[in-house]
Protein backbone atom coordinates (compact mmCIF):
# COMPACT_ATOMS: atom_id res chain seq x y z
CA UNK A 1 0.00 0.00 0.00
CA UNK A 2 2.80 2.48 0.83
CA UNK A 3 4.33 1.90 -2.82
CA UNK A 4 1.04 2.43 -4.45
CA UNK A 5 0.31 5.42 -2.23
CA UNK A 6 4.42 6.94 -3.90
CA UNK A 7 3.18 5.84 -6.72
CA UNK A 8 -0.41 7.56 -6.79
CA UNK A 9 1.08 10.76 -5.41
CA UNK A 10 4.71 10.86 -6.31
CA UNK A 11 6.25 14.49 -6.96
CA UNK A 12 2.68 15.80 -7.23
CA UNK A 13 1.78 17.32 -4.00
CA UNK A 14 3.09 20.69 -4.67
CA UNK A 15 1.36 21.41 -7.38
CA UNK A 16 -2.44 20.14 -5.26
CA UNK A 17 -1.42 22.07 -2.56
CA UNK A 18 -0.88 25.11 -4.41
CA UNK A 19 -3.78 24.71 -6.47
CA UNK A 20 -5.70 23.85 -3.63
CA UNK A 21 -7.12 20.85 -5.30
CA UNK A 22 -6.60 17.00 -5.33
CA UNK A 23 -7.38 14.84 -8.25
CA UNK A 24 -10.54 12.87 -7.55
CA UNK A 25 -9.57 9.69 -10.05
CA UNK A 26 -6.33 9.90 -7.77
CA UNK A 27 -8.51 9.80 -4.48
CA UNK A 28 -10.75 6.92 -6.00
CA UNK A 29 -8.39 4.71 -7.19
CA UNK A 30 -6.84 5.01 -3.21
CA UNK A 31 -10.44 4.60 -1.66
CA UNK A 32 -11.22 1.88 -4.48
CA UNK A 33 -7.67 0.10 -3.43
CA UNK A 34 -8.63 0.62 0.63
CA UNK A 35 -6.12 2.48 1.44
CA UNK A 36 -8.26 5.78 2.83
CA UNK A 37 -9.49 3.85 5.31
CA UNK A 38 -7.22 0.43 6.26
CA UNK A 39 -9.05 -0.53 9.46
CA UNK A 40 -12.40 -1.92 7.68
CA UNK A 41 -12.50 -5.28 7.90
CA UNK A 42 -12.05 -7.74 4.93
CA UNK A 43 -15.86 -8.68 5.06
CA UNK A 44 -16.94 -5.58 4.37
CA UNK A 45 -14.04 -5.06 1.68
CA UNK A 46 -11.40 -3.20 3.35
CA UNK A 47 -7.41 -4.09 4.36
CA UNK A 48 -8.24 -5.84 7.60
CA UNK A 49 -5.13 -3.74 9.10
CA UNK A 50 -4.61 -3.02 12.88
CA UNK A 51 -4.14 0.11 13.95
CA UNK A 52 -0.70 -0.51 14.31
CA UNK A 53 -0.06 -1.36 10.45
CA UNK A 54 -2.54 1.34 8.99
CA UNK A 55 -0.83 4.10 11.69
CA UNK A 56 2.42 3.58 9.62
CA UNK A 57 0.50 3.49 6.43
CA UNK A 58 -0.88 7.24 7.81
CA UNK A 59 2.13 8.46 8.43
CA UNK A 60 3.82 7.25 5.18
CA UNK A 61 0.85 9.21 3.36
CA UNK A 62 1.33 11.95 5.74
CA UNK A 63 5.27 12.87 4.55
CA UNK A 64 4.34 12.84 1.51
CA UNK A 65 0.85 14.89 1.19
CA UNK A 66 -0.84 15.73 4.36
CA UNK A 67 -4.03 16.63 2.18
CA UNK A 68 -4.17 13.38 1.11
CA UNK A 69 -3.33 12.23 4.69
CA UNK A 70 -6.26 14.23 5.62
CA UNK A 71 -8.54 12.69 3.26
CA UNK A 72 -7.41 9.03 4.84
CA UNK A 73 -8.10 10.41 8.16
CA UNK A 74 -11.73 12.08 7.23
CA UNK A 75 -12.49 8.31 5.63
CA UNK A 76 -11.45 6.51 8.10
CA UNK A 77 -13.35 8.51 10.96
CA UNK A 78 -16.55 7.65 8.62
CA UNK A 79 -15.94 4.34 8.03
CA UNK A 80 -15.46 3.91 12.04
CA UNK A 81 -18.07 5.77 13.23
CA UNK A 82 -20.70 3.44 10.30
CA UNK A 83 -18.77 -0.28 11.74
CA UNK A 84 -18.97 1.27 14.98
CA UNK A 85 -22.64 2.50 15.29
CA UNK A 86 -24.27 1.03 12.14
CA UNK A 87 -26.73 -1.76 11.89
CA UNK A 88 -25.63 -4.69 10.15
CA UNK A 89 -27.42 -3.81 6.69
CA UNK A 90 -25.95 -0.30 7.07
CA UNK A 91 -22.52 -1.49 7.24
CA UNK A 92 -22.82 -3.90 4.51
CA UNK A 93 -24.01 -0.97 2.58
CA UNK A 94 -21.90 2.05 3.05
CA UNK A 95 -18.74 0.31 4.16
CA UNK A 96 -18.44 -1.41 1.06
CA UNK A 97 -19.21 2.03 -0.71
CA UNK A 98 -16.58 3.39 1.54
CA UNK A 99 -13.80 0.90 0.47
CA UNK A 100 -15.34 1.16 -3.43
CA UNK A 101 -14.16 4.44 -4.50
CA UNK A 102 -16.69 6.35 -2.51
CA UNK A 103 -15.79 9.94 -0.38
CA UNK A 104 -16.75 10.90 2.88
CA UNK A 105 -16.60 13.39 5.71
CA UNK A 106 -17.44 13.97 9.08
CA UNK A 107 -19.31 16.99 10.58
CA UNK A 108 -18.77 18.24 13.85
CA UNK A 109 -18.01 21.78 14.03
CA UNK A 110 -20.73 25.01 13.81
CA UNK A 111 -19.77 28.49 14.11
CA UNK A 112 -20.91 28.32 17.49
CA UNK A 113 -20.00 24.73 18.30
CA UNK A 114 -16.11 23.84 18.22
CA UNK A 115 -14.45 22.76 20.86
CA UNK A 116 -18.03 23.00 22.93
CA UNK A 117 -19.76 20.00 20.98
CA UNK A 118 -22.57 20.40 23.57
CA UNK A 119 -23.56 23.41 22.03
CA UNK A 120 -24.30 22.02 18.36
CA UNK A 121 -27.06 24.00 16.42
CA UNK A 122 -28.06 21.18 13.92
CA UNK A 123 -31.16 19.11 14.69
CA UNK A 124 -31.86 15.70 13.66
CA UNK A 125 -35.40 14.46 14.41
CA UNK A 126 -37.93 11.39 12.93
CA UNK A 127 -40.83 12.25 10.79
CA UNK A 128 -42.86 8.98 10.23
CA UNK A 129 -40.29 6.77 8.07
CA UNK A 130 -37.81 9.70 7.39
CA UNK A 131 -35.69 11.42 9.21
CA UNK A 132 -35.07 15.41 8.66
CA UNK A 133 -32.06 17.19 9.24
CA UNK A 134 -31.49 21.19 9.79
CA UNK A 135 -28.27 23.30 10.69
CA UNK A 136 -24.64 23.69 9.16
CA UNK A 137 -21.76 22.95 9.49
CA UNK A 138 -17.87 24.51 9.12
CA UNK A 139 -14.71 23.16 7.81
CA UNK A 140 -15.77 20.07 7.06
CA UNK A 141 -12.76 18.04 5.66
CA UNK A 142 -13.36 16.64 2.40
CA UNK A 143 -17.00 17.95 2.10
CA UNK A 144 -15.74 19.63 -1.70
CA UNK A 145 -15.33 16.23 -2.53
CA UNK A 146 -17.55 13.84 -0.31
CA UNK A 147 -20.28 11.36 -1.44
CA UNK A 148 -21.91 11.12 1.66
CA UNK A 149 -21.15 13.33 5.00
CA UNK A 150 -21.66 11.78 8.29
CA UNK A 151 -23.98 14.52 10.10
CA UNK A 152 -23.35 14.94 13.95
CA UNK A 153 -26.34 16.81 15.45
CA UNK A 154 -29.00 17.33 18.41
CA UNK A 155 -31.51 14.82 18.92
CA UNK A 156 -34.26 14.10 21.04
CA UNK A 157 -32.44 14.57 24.87
CA UNK A 158 -29.18 14.16 23.36
CA UNK A 159 -27.26 13.54 20.07
CA UNK A 160 -27.19 11.10 16.62
CA UNK A 161 -25.37 10.80 13.45
CA UNK A 162 -27.05 10.49 10.51
CA UNK A 163 -25.16 9.61 7.46
CA UNK A 164 -26.66 12.08 4.36
CA UNK A 165 -25.44 11.97 0.59
CA UNK A 166 -23.85 14.97 -0.29
CA UNK A 167 -26.39 15.29 -3.75
CA UNK A 168 -29.73 14.88 -1.46
CA UNK A 169 -32.00 17.81 -2.09
CA UNK A 170 -31.02 20.71 0.19
CA UNK A 171 -27.87 20.02 1.04
CA UNK A 172 -25.35 22.93 0.13
CA UNK A 173 -21.98 22.72 0.24
CA UNK A 174 -19.12 25.85 -0.52
CA UNK A 175 -15.67 25.26 -0.56
CA UNK A 176 -13.69 26.90 2.20
CA UNK A 177 -11.31 29.47 0.28
CA UNK A 178 -7.56 29.21 0.92
CA UNK A 179 -7.09 27.89 4.26
CA UNK A 180 -4.18 28.13 5.66
CA UNK A 181 -3.13 24.28 5.81
CA UNK A 182 -3.91 21.37 4.12
CA UNK A 183 -5.01 23.47 1.18
CA UNK A 184 -6.39 20.31 -1.24
CA UNK A 185 -7.67 18.40 1.19
CA UNK A 186 -11.42 19.79 0.44
CA UNK A 187 -12.58 21.97 3.62
CA UNK A 188 -16.41 22.78 3.13
CA UNK A 189 -19.33 24.21 4.57
CA UNK A 190 -22.51 22.74 4.32
CA UNK A 191 -25.88 23.69 5.22
CA UNK A 192 -28.51 21.58 5.88
CA UNK A 193 -32.33 23.09 5.04
CA UNK A 194 -35.03 20.53 6.10
CA UNK A 195 -32.99 17.53 4.49
CA UNK A 196 -34.90 14.46 4.27
CA UNK A 197 -33.55 11.00 4.37
CA UNK A 198 -35.18 7.65 5.09
CA UNK A 199 -35.03 6.58 8.60
CA UNK A 200 -32.24 3.71 8.14
CA UNK A 201 -30.27 6.73 7.40
CA UNK A 202 -29.93 7.37 11.26
CA UNK A 203 -27.37 5.47 12.76
CA UNK A 204 -27.23 3.59 15.77
CA UNK A 205 -26.70 5.14 19.21
CA UNK A 206 -29.01 8.02 18.49
CA UNK A 207 -30.40 9.75 21.88
CA UNK A 208 -26.69 8.91 23.66
CA UNK A 209 -25.40 12.08 24.93
CA UNK A 210 -23.17 14.28 22.53
CA UNK A 211 -19.57 13.25 24.51
CA UNK A 212 -20.67 9.81 24.44
CA UNK A 213 -21.24 9.48 20.62
CA UNK A 214 -18.36 11.55 19.01
CA UNK A 215 -15.38 10.35 21.25
CA UNK A 216 -15.38 7.19 19.71
CA UNK A 217 -15.16 8.99 16.32
CA UNK A 218 -12.68 11.48 17.95
CA UNK A 219 -10.22 8.76 18.97
CA UNK A 220 -9.69 7.59 15.54
CA UNK A 221 -9.26 10.66 14.34
CA UNK A 222 -6.61 11.55 16.73
CA UNK A 223 -4.89 8.53 16.38
CA UNK A 224 -4.93 9.14 12.76
CA UNK A 225 -3.80 13.03 13.21
CA UNK A 226 -0.63 11.88 15.35
CA UNK A 227 0.63 9.46 12.90
CA UNK A 228 0.12 12.36 10.08
CA UNK A 229 1.97 14.37 12.28
CA UNK A 230 5.15 11.52 12.20
CA UNK A 231 5.51 12.02 8.54
CA UNK A 232 5.06 15.54 8.55
CA UNK A 233 8.51 14.97 10.88
CA UNK A 234 9.89 12.44 8.77
CA UNK A 235 9.23 14.45 5.53
CA UNK A 236 11.10 17.78 7.84
CA UNK A 237 14.26 15.15 8.85
CA UNK A 238 14.26 14.54 5.12
CA UNK A 239 14.69 17.39 3.92
CA UNK A 240 16.49 19.24 6.65
CA UNK A 241 19.24 16.48 6.33
CA UNK A 242 19.28 16.47 2.97
CA UNK A 243 19.75 20.19 2.63
CA UNK A 244 22.48 20.35 5.50
CA UNK A 245 24.13 17.54 3.85
CA UNK A 246 24.67 19.44 0.92
CA UNK A 247 24.55 23.09 1.64
CA UNK A 248 27.90 24.63 2.47
CA UNK A 249 28.83 27.66 4.01
CA UNK A 250 31.71 28.78 5.56
CA UNK A 251 33.71 26.50 4.12
CA UNK A 252 31.66 23.29 5.53
CA UNK A 253 28.22 21.66 4.93
CA UNK A 254 25.90 23.41 7.45
CA UNK A 255 25.47 20.11 9.29
CA UNK A 256 28.73 20.56 10.38
CA UNK A 257 28.14 23.69 12.14
CA UNK A 258 26.70 22.78 15.70
CA UNK A 259 23.81 25.18 15.84
CA UNK A 260 22.12 22.94 12.70
CA UNK A 261 23.34 19.73 13.99
CA UNK A 262 21.41 20.90 17.29
CA UNK A 263 18.50 21.53 14.78
CA UNK A 264 18.71 18.24 12.92
CA UNK A 265 19.05 16.12 16.55
CA UNK A 266 16.02 17.93 17.83
CA UNK A 267 14.35 16.92 14.85
CA UNK A 268 14.95 13.76 15.27
CA UNK A 269 14.02 13.42 19.10
CA UNK A 270 10.78 14.81 18.19
CA UNK A 271 10.02 12.13 15.63
CA UNK A 272 11.31 9.06 17.64
CA UNK A 273 9.13 10.67 20.16
CA UNK A 274 5.54 11.45 18.38
CA UNK A 275 6.62 7.74 16.65
CA UNK A 276 6.80 6.20 20.01
CA UNK A 277 3.33 7.46 21.67
CA UNK A 278 1.65 6.54 18.51
CA UNK A 279 2.43 3.10 18.85
CA UNK A 280 1.60 3.15 21.98
CA UNK A 281 -2.10 4.56 21.21
CA UNK A 282 -2.19 1.90 17.78
CA UNK A 283 -1.66 -0.86 20.54
CA UNK A 284 -4.36 0.17 23.07
CA UNK A 285 -6.43 0.46 20.19
CA UNK A 286 -5.31 -3.25 18.70
CA UNK A 287 -5.63 -4.49 22.11
CA UNK A 288 -8.76 -2.74 23.04
CA UNK A 289 -7.59 -1.45 26.17
CA UNK A 290 -9.39 1.05 28.36
CA UNK A 291 -6.57 4.13 28.55
CA UNK A 292 -7.39 4.19 24.53
CA UNK A 293 -8.83 7.01 24.90
CA UNK A 294 -6.25 8.76 26.91
CA UNK A 295 -3.57 7.15 24.90
CA UNK A 296 -5.14 9.26 21.92
CA UNK A 297 -5.01 12.16 23.37
CA UNK A 298 -1.38 12.27 24.29
CA UNK A 299 -0.06 10.91 21.02
CA UNK A 300 -2.33 13.45 19.34
CA UNK A 301 -1.12 16.64 22.32
CA UNK A 302 2.62 15.40 21.79
CA UNK A 303 2.56 14.80 17.98
CA UNK A 304 1.02 17.92 16.61
CA UNK A 305 3.28 20.02 18.84
CA UNK A 306 6.32 18.45 17.85
CA UNK A 307 5.03 18.40 13.89
CA UNK A 308 4.77 22.07 14.66
CA UNK A 309 8.18 23.03 16.30
CA UNK A 310 10.02 20.55 14.16
CA UNK A 311 8.56 22.18 10.84
CA UNK A 312 9.31 25.73 11.59
CA UNK A 313 12.67 24.20 12.88
CA UNK A 314 13.24 22.42 9.28
CA UNK A 315 12.15 25.99 7.74
CA UNK A 316 14.75 27.46 9.69
CA UNK A 317 17.51 25.10 8.65
CA UNK A 318 16.57 25.74 4.92
CA UNK A 319 15.92 29.40 5.15
CA UNK A 320 15.22 30.51 1.90
CA UNK A 321 15.12 27.76 0.49
CA UNK A 322 12.52 26.60 2.44
CA UNK A 323 10.24 29.40 2.06
CA UNK A 324 9.00 28.36 -0.91
CA UNK A 325 5.47 28.09 -1.32
CA UNK A 326 4.05 24.55 -1.63
CA UNK A 327 7.62 23.58 -0.89
CA UNK A 328 8.14 20.28 1.43
CA UNK A 329 8.62 22.35 4.32
CA UNK A 330 6.68 25.21 3.50
CA UNK A 331 3.77 23.23 3.49
CA UNK A 332 4.75 21.00 6.54
CA UNK A 333 4.79 24.85 8.40
CA UNK A 334 1.40 25.32 7.36
CA UNK A 335 -0.29 22.18 7.45
CA UNK A 336 1.43 21.13 11.14
CA UNK A 337 -0.44 24.62 12.86
CA UNK A 338 -3.99 23.28 12.18
CA UNK A 339 -2.99 20.02 14.09
CA UNK A 340 -2.68 21.36 16.94
CA UNK A 341 -6.46 22.39 16.79
CA UNK A 342 -8.13 19.73 15.01
CA UNK A 343 -9.47 16.75 16.41
CA UNK A 344 -9.32 18.81 19.75
CA UNK A 345 -6.97 21.80 20.51
CA UNK A 346 -4.01 22.02 22.07
CA UNK A 347 -5.84 23.45 24.73
CA UNK A 348 -8.68 21.21 25.15
CA UNK A 349 -5.99 17.64 24.86
CA UNK A 350 -4.39 19.56 28.15
CA UNK A 351 -7.75 19.92 29.73
CA UNK A 352 -8.05 16.22 29.42
CA UNK A 353 -4.80 15.37 30.51
CA UNK A 354 -5.03 17.39 33.16
CA UNK A 355 -8.24 15.69 34.58
CA UNK A 356 -6.30 12.08 33.69
CA UNK A 357 -2.65 13.19 35.72
CA UNK A 358 -4.86 14.04 38.75
CA UNK A 359 -7.23 11.31 38.65
CA UNK A 360 -3.76 9.26 38.44
CA UNK A 361 -1.06 10.88 40.47
CA UNK A 362 -3.09 13.44 43.04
Amino acid sequence: MERLATDLVGDRAEGWDTAGRLPLDVLRELGTKGVLCGQVPTSYGGLGLSSTVNGELTAHVGSLCSSVRSVMTSQGMAAWTVERFGAEEQKAVYLHELTSGRLAGVAFSERGAGSDLGAMGTTIRKDGDTVVIDGSKVWVTVGAYADYVVVFGRYEQGAAAVLVPTDAPGVSVERVADPLGCRAAGHADIRLDSVTLPVDSLLGGAGLPVDWLVTSALTFGRVSVAWGCVGILRACLRAACGHAATREQFGSPLAGHQLVARHLAELHVAQEAAARCCEQASRCWDEGRPELVTAAVTAKHLAAGNAARGAATAVQVLASAGARDGGPVARAYRDAKLMEIIEGSNEISQLLLGKHALAVWS
